[in-house]
């Protein structure tokens, strides 16, 4: 097949992904409405229309998507405790997921994103690509974007991820959409988000 071929063919598949109904036990996310994420004092508010997953990636994390899992994802990490992991332990014994230090640098939560995914996807198809700092959630921050593909599957895979660490947890937006045709269609609207997004005092904190 030629690459003209290919492109279309790929283009094809991806509208005929688009057309997939969203799973029933998604929550639809109304669009222009400040909502809380992640079971945390992080709140976004969209400017389209989105759906809550039922299934959460961690005990303080969730995923969003348009279309369906997979396809256009973005995943809420609201307030990471320190020595906590981000998603749920896939082999504890023998691949045990690294953990969130709140001493660490704003530039080693790149690091631990990649460790982590690596281990919770078994692939090792994982590369960061840049890391800048950034101000998110009014706080120093750090900006950065991946490829990565997951195991047996031969789509590639781009994302973009803002993180802070306040009053010593993590607080992080990411987004990750095939790279033919959903990442350059839903980029705008996770950035969206992340524009918009605003975090509560928290009690107790400094």
């Amino acid at each position: 097949m030629t690459m003209m071929g290919k492109s279309g063919a790929a283009l094809a598949t991806a509208a005929l992904l688009a057309a997939t109904p969203v799973w029933a036990g998604n929550k639809l996310v109304p669009q222009g409405v400040k909502v809380a994420v992640a079971k945390s004092g992080l709140t976004v508010n969209p400017d389209r229309e989105w759906n809550r997953m039922g299934a959460r990636p961690g005990r303080n994390s969730e995923t969003w998507t348009i279309d369906d899992d997979g396809l256009n994802d973005v995943t809420f990490y609201g307030g990471i405790a320190n020595d906590s992991t981000l998603f749920r332990e896939v082999n504890k014994r023998a691949k045990p997921l690294p953990r969130f230090a709140s001493n660490m640098l704003l530039t080693d939560i790149a690091a631990l994103f990649e460790n982590s995914y690596s281990i919770a996807l078994d692939t090792q198809v994982m590369k960061i690509d840049s890391v800048q700092p950034t101000t998110f959630l009014g706080a120093k921050g750090v900006k950065f974007s991946f490829t990565f593909s997951r195991l047996n599957e031969e789509v590639r895979r781009k994302g973009e991820a803002s993180a802070a660490i306040i009053d010593g947890k993590l607080y992080m937006i990411t987004f990750e959409a095939p790279d033919v045709y959903y990442f350059a269609r839903d980029v705008s609207a996770y950035r969206a988000i992340v524009a918009s997004a605003t975090i509560a005092a928290v009690a107790g904190g400094k």
